[in-house]
């Protein structure tokens, strides 16, 4: 594959859709403003949908004696359920041309409108139902949001774009756990205050989103394509075109190895439960341990991140979900030192950053421009619903077999999914000096 330098006239990009390490000053390696506000949404919105994901395992298992069964299913909701609007955000998006500002408002809006009911459920049902609606507007801002980053920076520069953003959204990944633990530590109705303090943040990101936020176009000029990329078609863009991209060779193969290994993928809260079981956590130390991943997931986003438009972002992608498998690798292990929950959590943020934005980044170089929101939605999907399935999977061999099998079972299908995708996103021989490979 070969695209077009931006500054010279011959092509000297990788077939991975990612140029050579241009000299300095070839290109402009600011961060664009929309980048920037659009990180500091994510960052205000993740300290209140941290703050909640900190402590719903507990509240959940714990506070009202669900089955490992059914926090699968309410986590696989929690989760998974974002797929089945991500396309509909994606479209949305595309069709208004300018939209991906007030779509992307919509799904924060609706998110924030879902913390105060938790405050009136207390049964499987109404909490199935609010973590479905909040996944709703997940779904809808999620690809309106990439695609906003995606066109706001140049094609040598999306993975760094991506990095800076994953690593401001993780620093409020990295607060919530932390707000959640000191309210829960200082109030007699700990998981109500949460939800409460969860609403308010929430409320204040979509300020930001609305006053900050570009609404219309990101101002650069638009990037060259790839030659071998699907041209944009000459009507409106329609969820038939985006899905339509799938006919495009790399686009389908990224979408189906998301796939394949998020079918492999155990849930974060997963994660924690089988830490706080084999080292016998105490409950209130519980809503701490995502502060491992998001601390490990800060550092590592922005390196990640530039390493993979030097490398090779179908690399990176790999080898994150290589660093996923030793840490599911530690947890079937016998071995209960002091170390074993920071080597879990910080190959599990590693992971994370090698996995995230990169993805996206690498989605964007497939996409044509008219349908880069709805495009990047169909990649997310796909990855959605399979990790809806593994939540499900997981949680009710969990209830049958134990967690050791369950995890045994997960780390072997990671490590098939891991090697076929390693294999077939391996990049072609280069065909003329200058190429990468």
């Amino acid at each position: 594959m070969y695209v077009a330098d931006s500054r010279a006239s011959t092509p000297t990009a990788s077939v991975e859709g990612t140029a050579r390490r241009p000299r300095a000053g070839r290109y402009r390696t600011t961060i664009a403003p929309t980048v920037l506000a659009l990180g500091t949404v994510s960052l205000i919105t993740d300290v209140s949908s941290e703050m909640v994901t900190a402590v719903l395992p507990l509240y959940l298992v714990t506070g009202l004696g669900l089955s490992p069964l059914g926090f699968g299913l309410l986590d696989g909701v929690y989760n998974g359920f974002s797929a089945l609007v991500r396309l509909a955000g994606g479209h949305l998006a595309d069709r208004g041309g300018g939209r991906h500002k007030w779509v992307a408002g919509l799904g924060y809006g609706i998110s924030a409108a879902c913390k105060p009911l938790l405050l009136l459920a207390h049964t499987l049902t109404p909490i199935g139902l609010i973590l479905a609606a909040d996944r709703t507007g997940k779904g809808l801002r999620t690809a309106p949001r990439d695609a906003l980053i995606s066109l706001s920076a140049t094609p040598e520069t999306r993975g760094r774009a991506f990095g800076v953003h994953r690593a401001m959204d993780t620093a409020g990944a990295l607060l919530g756990p932390l707000v959640a633990f000191l309210i829960l530590r200082a109030t007699v109705d700990g998981y109500d205050a949460v939800f409460t303090v969860s609403f308010c943040v929430a409320v204040l990101g979509v300020v930001v989103l609305v006053l900050f936020v570009p609404g219309g176009s990101t101002g650069r000029p638009a990037p060259p394509q790839s030659l071998t990329a699907p041209e944009p078609p000459p009507q409106r863009p329609t969820l038939r075109a985006a899905l339509a991209l799938l006919a495009h060779r790399d686009l389908r193969r990224i979408t189906l190895c998301a796939l394949l290994l998020g079918l492999a993928t155990v849930s974060d809260s997963f994660v924690y439960l089988l830490l706080q079981h084999r080292l016998g956590v105490p409950d209130r130390w519980f809503a701490l341990l995502p502060l491992g991943t998001a601390a490990a997931f800060l550092l590592l986003a922005l390196p990640l991140g530039r390493l993979a438009d030097r490398l090779g972002r179908r690399r990176v992608f790999v080898a994150g979900h290589g660093a996923l498998l030793l840490a599911y690798a530690l947890l079937l292990t016998s071995w209960h030192g002091p170390a074993l929950p920071y080597a879990v959590l910080l190959l599990h943020g590693g992971f994370y950053a090698a996995t995230d934005g990169v993805l996206m980044a690498a989605a964007s170089e497939n996409v044509p421009e008219r349908l880069r929101s709805s495009g990047l939605a169909v990649v997310q999907t796909g990855q959605a619903l399979a990790r809806f399935a593994c939540s499900l999977g997981f949680g009710a061999a969990w209830t049958l077999w134990g967690d050791r099998t369950a995890l045994l079972s997960a780390t072997v299908a990671l490590a098939a999914c891991a090697a076929f995708s390693a294999v077939s996103l391996r990049p072609a021989r280069a065909v003329k000096e200058g190429l990468t490979t």
